[in-house]
């Protein structure tokens, strides 16, 4: 891995990193428990994009195993919770988005993204509490899906223009 592409994906598992501290200090949706934006997951589907599923694989572990150290959850269930949700999401978006991609927007690969973060949470938290009823819980996430991964998916596009990206050709745009 080239020194250059090294130090942007550090800069990005850090930004990352950022995002999913301050989105643990933000309040839960009091209509849904639990629920949140998704902030850490703007980094991970630009590096998906931009960069590959291999950085993206590298970026989201990277940044699910150094904040649950710095917030204090490392091994806990939230921990276990994050990484069952980061990791399936991941493998769902990059699925879409190498053989789908003529199918998906950015915005529907997100949206995908933010459905299977949910579903995996949801499973995980079902094996480990030993009560399959949490998958009850799951629809009120799914449909809160659709505007975080809307969400998301609209960064994401707008990070690519302000940085000058074509996200779909992978190439630096021309001029402005």
């Amino acid at each position: 891995m080239k020194l250059k592409k090294r130090l942007t994906l550090s800069l990005l598992v850090a930004g990352a990193i950022v995002l999913h501290i301050v989105e643990a200090m933000l309040p839960t949706f009091l209509v849904i428990p639990g629920a949140k934006l998704g902030l850490a997951n703007i980094i991970t589907l630009f590096v998906l994009l931009y960069f590959g599923f291999k950085s993206a694989f590298l970026v989201i572990t990277l940044r699910i195993f150094l904040s649950s150290l710095l917030i204090g959850t490392f091994f806990s269930i939230s921990f276990f919770l994050s990484l069952t949700g980061g990791l399936l999401s991941l493998l769902v978006m990059g699925f879409a988005y190498y053989f789908y991609s003529h199918k998906f927007s950015i915005i529907g690969i997100s949206v995908l993204g933010a459905a299977f973060h949910n579903f995996g949470q949801v499973s995980m938290a079902s094996v480990i509490i030993d009560n399959w009823r949490l998958i009850l819980y799951l629809p009120y996430l799914l449909l809160l899906s659709l505007p975080t991964g809307v969400f998301v998916g609209l960064v994401v596009i707008k990070l690519s223009n302000y940085l000058e990206f074509d996200l779909v050709k992978k190439q630096k745009l021309e001029g402005n």
